[in-house]
């Protein structure tokens, strides 16, 4: 492993490769397995957590795993090879938003867990991804207004809430998992502390690239020591077949129901942002300039996706922050390594026995990894607050009471359990959602619509969603670089024009006025 890492970071210092350049099919198979690796982790973790809080049988949630990797990899190539008017051509991959993990899982819950609660969630999750890819036809105007709702103050607030909803849902699983014969257990507890501290001590000593994929090589692992002490069961391994193809509707006839329709297109809003700032950042990183129309096309591979993935029993996609840090990181800036990974993905999606392993992880190790990328989220979040001037009473109130709503679903369930519509429930019993709508509700009422700047925008939430992934906090740094450089030469032409001025002065009228200056007395 670290001869392949030594190899992928001393060939990536030295590549240039063009963004629309065909890459040897060697090279193509190199980089875009990198691609893999470092997206891996954080693709699987969201069908685990989710189908693990609607208590999936093992071969359920086996299922959900491929169909999950199959269907990143057509998102993926649609994407970065794009078709007609859909994907920005760009090597961006597409994988599911953590974003919408407690949305789901609080739908599923509502739903009664289980295949019949997954039903309701793929009900709106095509209904979601329908809606965005029809948004992104609309004329640019319409969507740098929705752009506008989410200045730094409420998407802050919606990440660092995010993180700290999610936080709960990795101890539990380090903890055991909800139900389980030996939650709580010590055992338990040691498996995720032993996993977290072998992430943390690559993120600390660790070489770029491993860095990027601590949380894979944590799972690999944590899930080893297990095994060798008894606590990881792969019977079902040899149960799975060799190959699978994810089928249209597996689970069943998607349920479309009004709530979980609006829980799950505020999702997709909050998604748009991401992928357009993971778009700005890619297009400063591979030199490509994105205008509103590259921008869209994104968006519509980011709906079409989504629609897709309800379709193949899958779920929202976003483009990954994560593996835009890599394309920075690794200097290959070639959109057709994207389609290589994709071609991997969905390949990886049609091998069962594999997703089996991936499964196979005990829920002590998966809440370790799953914790320090909670962790994570909620920091970036914060950092994202560092931009704000807090000292302004209306922001404070915009955060505090932002936060203190979304702890209300965890602090109170009862409120939404016994007094509340099921359906309203399934809406409500969010701390994401009411997070997140308090937010932008409270900033609408105190400070109005923000500015319109779309592209600033989006450099701000890729660098915050960048910043909550170990090793990949580097993305965003290009249009901060791009940033600083048109500022370094606006003040070198302000410079350079005194330096004119002061010249012309003195050569017009030697140490006496310019011709048209004022001469006149105070």
């Amino acid at each position: 492993m670290a001869r392949v890492a030594a190899r992928l970071s001393t060939d990536g210092e030295q590549s240039t490769h063009p963004v629309d350049e065909v890459l040897p099919v060697p090279k193509l198979a190199l980089y875009g397995f990198q691609h893999v690796l470092a997206f891996y982790a954080g693709a699987v973790i969201v069908p685990i957590i989710v189908g693990n809080a609607l208590k999936l049988s093992p071969e359920q949630l086996v299922y959900l795993i491929n169909a999950d990797l199959f269907t990143c990899g057509i998102a993926s190539i649609i994407q970065a090879w794009g078709i007609g008017r859909i994907g920005a051509r760009l090597p961006l991959i597409q994988g599911v938003t953590f974003t919408a993990v407690s949305p789901m899982i609080a739908i599923g819950l509502g739903a009664g867990g289980g295949t019949a609660a997954l039903l309701v969630i793929y009900g709106a999750v095509i209904t979601a991804g329908i809606a965005t890819f029809a948004f992104a036809w609309l004329p640019a105007k319409a969507f740098r207004t929705v752009m506008r709702l989410f200045p730094p103050v409420v998407t802050g607030t919606v990440i660092t809430v995010l993180g700290i909803v999610l936080i709960p849902v990795g101890l539990n699983d380090a903890a055991g998992g909800l139900g389980s014969p030996d939650f709580g257990e010590p055992k338990n507890f040691a498996y995720a502390g032993g996993t977290m501290l072998f992430i943390l001590i690559l993120m600390k000593i660790g070489k770029p690239f491993l860095s990027s994929i601590s949380i894979l090589l944590g799972l690999v692992v944590g899930t080893t020591v297990a095994f060798l002490l008894g606590d990881a069961k792969f019977g079902d391994v040899s149960n799975s077949d060799w190959v699978g193809v994810t089928t249209p509707f597996h689970f069943g006839v998607p349920k479309f129901e009004w709530f979980p329709i609006v829980l799950m297109l505020i999702v997709m809003l909050i998604t748009m942002v991401e992928t357009t700032g993971d778009t700005y950042a890619v297009g400063d990183i591979v030199g490509k300039e994105v205008d509103s129309e590259t921008v869209a096309r994104a968006l519509r591979a980011d709906g079409a996706a989504t629609a897709l993935g309800g379709v193949l029993n899958s779920f929202p996609y976003v483009a990954f922050a994560e593996n835009v840090g890599l394309v920075r990181m690794t200097k290959v800036k070639s959109r057709f390594v994207v389609v290589a990974a994709g071609v991997f993905m969905i390949i990886l999606g049609m091998l069962p026995k594999a997703a089996a392993i991936v499964a196979a992880v005990p829920h002590g190790v998966l809440g370790g990894a799953a914790t320090v990328m909670f962790a994570m989220v909620a920091l970036a979040g914060i950092q994202t607050l560092g931009k704000v001037d807090l000292k302004e009473e209306k922001n404070a109130l915009i955060v505090g009471v932002s936060l203190a709503f979304a702890l209300l679903p965890a602090t109170v369930p009862v409120f939404f359990t016994k007094h509340m519509d099921p359906d309203l429930s399934s809406l409500l019993n969010s701390g994401v959602t009411l997070g997140a709508t308090a937010a932008i509700v409270l900033n609408l009422i105190f400070n109005g619509l923000g500015k319109d700047d779309a592209h600033g925008r989006g450099i701000e939430v890729a660098e915050a969603v960048s910043a909550a992934v170990p090793g990949q906090a580097a993305a965003p740094a290009a249009g901060a670089e791009k940033g600083s450089a048109e500022k370094a030469g606006a003040e070198t032409a302000d410079a350079e024009k005194a330096g004119a001025e002061k010249a012309g002065a003195e050569t017009s009228g030697g140490s006496g006025p310019a011709d048209g200056a004022d001469t006149s007395a105070p």
